[in-house]
């Protein structure tokens, strides 16, 4: 995953309402009406954080006749956590490995 994708993918993130529904749907699949009755906030409100997690392929949408069922897409968490995970690390492959050492002793 790309230092853009992988930042793109934080901002999405960084929404307090967006994890916690991140959250919720870790444990099922739900339909709108079920989280905006957990939520109480608006139905727009709730279509706005949702496209942005269905645009960015964090949550799976499926149609059931006038249902809309919305379900955690684990392999995209998966990847963040993966690529979070290469960061904090200084395993091959890293990107400090690409970096030339000059001589910082002077």
């Amino acid at each position: 995953m790309s230092y853009k994708d992988l930042s793109g993918l934080l901002k999405v993130l960084s929404s307090p309402t967006r994890l916690e529904i991140l959250d919720i749907l870790s444990c099922e699949e739900l339909c709108a009406y079920d989280l905006l009755a957990y939520f109480k906030f608006s139905q727009p409100t709730l279509s706005h954080h949702m496209k942005s997690l269905v645009d960015n392929h964090l949550v799976n949408t499926l149609k059931l006749g006038n249902k809309r069922m919305y379900a955690l897409n684990h392999k995209q968490l998966e990847q963040v956590t993966e690529a979070l995970g290469l960061i904090n690390t200084s395993s091959k492959p890293c990107i400090c490995q690409n970096i030339g050492k000059g001589d910082c002793s002077s």
